[in-house]
């Protein structure tokens, strides 16, 4: 019984070093691509037949550059060999001027691979010089010379999906217990202990905030509303900015003295809420099953 092959798109990352590679790299694995960096490019042809093979890989984004001993010799022919496979592969070629890429490796103190003890200058000619077989073949070719970070990621956006508004934020929420700790993954917290608390009503006590009746407990006090619309208000304003920056993940923590009631009615609430407008959202009730 043969197995099934499955469709495969391949981007093949190259350019001057210091040009972006692993930003673009980032941007990509974002976008869903699984990402490799530096795989000898003999084995290029044989990871692409195992990556068709494989249900759950469908966009591989490789970053190829002259840190490979054969990478100059064997592109052309890898490249080829791909499209005779009937996997031809995109390719993305990053480049920028000689100050940009001075300014970068000055800043950075990185050293140049063609000029690990001599001039710089001469190693970025060098290597854009040895580049220009690659450089031909791609299929698109970004000036980065300019660009933030953040600018290159919605660039990379914008080649291979059409937008650079594609790309959205994961959101994580996480109710937790103070008494517990803090989440040390967070990125924001809020304090909902000033919230009535519902293990101060006996019947209460030894349900959580996934309980109908404790959701009411807390949700129907004037307080708690009038919390949720200024909460609400200020995530409309914070995720926007995160996207826009680039960040990929962002994890909201809410908490309680126990973690078991408020904050496990708020985060539900307001996982609720942002389900309307984002895709990825997930929850997490760390402290739920404590005592």
């Amino acid at each position: 019984m043969t197995s099934l092959v499955q469709p495969l798109r391949i981007i093949i990352v190259s350019g001057l070093s210091g040009s972006g590679k692993s930003t673009a790299a980032n941007a990509l694995e974002d976008l869903g691509f699984f990402c490799v960096d530096n795989l000898p490019l003999v084995l290029v042809a044989t990871f692409a037949d195992l990556c068709r093979q494989s249900p759950e890989i469908s966009k591989v984004a490789l970053v190829a550059d002259v840190r490979e001993k054969e990478f100059l010799k064997s592109f052309a022919a890898i490249h080829e060999a791909l499209r005779q496979r009937g996997t031809p592969a995109e390719v993305l070629f990053l480049e920028a001027s000689d100050e940009a890429l001075l300014h970068r490796f000055q800043e950075t103190r990185r050293r140049h691979p063609l000029a690990p003890e001599g001039n710089l200058l001469e190693g970025i000619r060098l290597e854009r010089e040895k580049l220009a077989e690659v450089r031909s073949l791609a299929d698109q070719i970004l000036d980065t010379s300019g660009l933030t970070v953040h600018d290159l990621r919605r660039a990379v956006n914008r080649l291979f999906t059409g937008s650079a508004e594609t790309f959205r934020m994961n959101l994580k929420l996480v109710s937790f217990g103070y008494r517990n700790g803090l989440p040390e993954q967070a990125d924001l917290m809020i304090d909902v202990r000033f919230l009535p608390n519902p293990n101060f009503v006996e019947e209460l006590r030894p349900r959580t905030g996934l309980d109908p009746q404790v959701e009411e407990y807390v949700l129907k006090r004037p307080e708690t509303q009038t919390f949720l619309v200024k909460f609400y208000d200020m995530v409309d304003f914070l995720v926007p900015l995160y996207e826009k920056e680039g960040k990929a993940y962002l994890t909201i923590g809410i908490g309680c003295t126990g973690g078991r009631h408020r904050s496990v009615v708020i985060a539900q609430a307001l996982e609720r809420y942002l389900r309307q407008k984002h895709t990825h959202v997930s929850v997490e009730h760390r402290d739920i099953g404590r005592p």
